[in-house]
């Protein structure tokens, strides 16, 4: 396979990584010829742009035998083995860090300016090149993004010899490659035009896509310190542009914010223009205690404190995305609020516009069922019989307007092809329905 330069193989690189868009990925291309190719499968795929700086890190009398690499945000990766048969010294090493870690700062701030870099933690994280020869680099770029908190990585390039990427194989979660050549000697002759690429177009390429993310409707992700109650608690928050609609995402048993299931869903409201807000109903010290995720009460509190704390930084309509075990708690305190409206006891200073459960165990909301307001819609596997049989039981107590909506041939997770995305679907389509339709923001 040939190709014409780097931005015709990011466009046929872009093709093979479609079955990545639903994850939600952050493309990250290596300086500097892998960024004219990233940026093509960023635009291609709606995904933020940026660049990975790693150096490796060379032992002083052999500098191509590396023994690590560094990255940003104080990232090491060291092979104690290496350095350990290599006899050289603790000074010596030292040595080799510092001016790597100069040159690392020197090229992020010359390529990066003054944006700050991506936030890869919890995400899919593709790295992109315009070719592997060796993959020494790109092995390095997989052990620091993944130390870095990338949740996947996806190492994407248009050419490598094939030995190459069967190691590669080994330091990502997926390789994908165009073309893997037997005969092959070097990057360059597999592309008509491989001319050098200046430092110039890398920055200009990485401003036009920072430009682009402010004018995409789907917006940015921002870390969020959540207030739950006086709990401190991380989340993520995006805001497309002049949206007044936020759906909370409630976790599950098991999950958490990073949950790429929760994530493909959220994906998939945003390019709806809706608002999304995923967060952690548990601290990580009470999380280790299995208890915690089946205490409904406890979890629904928390809900129902983060609510509060997100109506009063964004004066928005509000909706909950409950998985599993969540999805008690999202009911749960859909109800306190839902009792307030009718005059019993409970919270009045918030309405829930819409309630989506994804593989939920609403039967855990227990009598409380029956105070919730908020239209309702359930979702379960249709080979997920204990949890379909619980859910129609529950969707039998609910007093408020509900569906019960079966993904034939699903199981818990909805892992099979196409399972999830029909899932996005419906949520998608119940929350534009019912939170824009609701009544005025109080």
């Amino acid at each position: 396979m040939l190709f014409t330069d780097r931005m015709d193989a990011g466009r046929r690189l872009a093709e093979a990584l479609r079955h990545v868009r639903g994850e939600n990925p952050v493309v990250l291309g290596l300086p500097r010829g892998g960024v004219p190719v990233a940026s093509q499968v960023a635009q291609a795929l709606g995904a933020p742009l940026d660049v990975i700086v790693v150096r490796k890190l060379g032992v002083p009398y052999h500098r191509e035998l590396g023994y690590g690499a560094i990255g940003e945000g104080g990232v090491r990766v060291i092979s104690d083995d290496i350095v350990r048969r290599s006899g050289v010294g603790r000074d010596e090493l030292e040595t080799v860090e510092r001016a790597e870690e100069t040159e690392l700062a020197r090229q992020a701030k010359r390529f990066r300016t003054d944006r700050p870099r991506t936030a890869i933690g919890g995400r899919t994280v593709i790295i992109v090149d315009d070719g592997i020869a060796t993959g020494a680099t790109a092995a390095a770029a997989c052990e620091v993004v993944r130390a870095q908190g990338a949740a996947r990585v996806v190492l994407a390039v248009p050419v490598a010899p094939p030995d190459a990427v069967a190691w590669l194989r080994t330091e990502a979660d997926e390789v994908v490659c165009l073309s893997t050549p037997r005969a092959f000697r070097a990057v360059g002759e597999w592309y008509q035009d491989f001319s050098q690429t200046p430092d110039e177009e890398v920055v200009a390429l990485l401003a036009q896509a920072a430009e682009r993310g402010d004018e995409n409707p789907a917006g940015g992700e921002t870390e969020v310190e959540v207030d739950a109650g006086g709990v401190r608690l991380t989340g993520d928050l995006t805001l497309p542009r002049g949206t007044e609609e936020i759906v909370m995402f409630a976790h599950g048993s098991g999950s958490s914010r990073h949950s790429p299931r929760n994530r493909l869903v959220a994906a998939a409201l945003n390019r709806a223009g809706l608002g999304t807000l995923l967060f952690d109903l548990l601290t990580p010290a009470e999380e280790a205690d299995r208890a915690n995720v089946f205490d409904i009460e406890t979890l629904a509190g928390r809900l129902a404190d983060a609510t509060r704390w997100l109506r009063e930084r964004e004066s928005a309509r509000i909706g909950y995305f409950g998985a599993s075990t969540g999805a008690a708690a999202a009911l749960r305190a859909a109800a306190s609020f839902g009792a307030a409206s009718a005059g019993a006891d409970g919270d009045s200073d918030v309405d829930i516009a819409a309630v989506v459960s994804r593989g939920g165990r609403p039967d855990l909301a227990g009598p409380h069922l029956a105070d919730v307001r908020a239209p309702t819609l359930l979702i379960v596997g249709g080979r997920d019989t204990l949890v379909l049989d619980l859910n129609r039981q529950a969707q039998a107590e609910l007093r408020c307007e509900n569906r019960l909506e079966v993904v034939p041939g699903a199981t818990h997770l909805f892992a099979e092809p196409g399972a999830l995305d029909e899932v996005a679907d419906l949520a998608r389509d119940w929350f534009t329905s019912h939170l824009a339709a609701s009544h005025p923001m109080r």
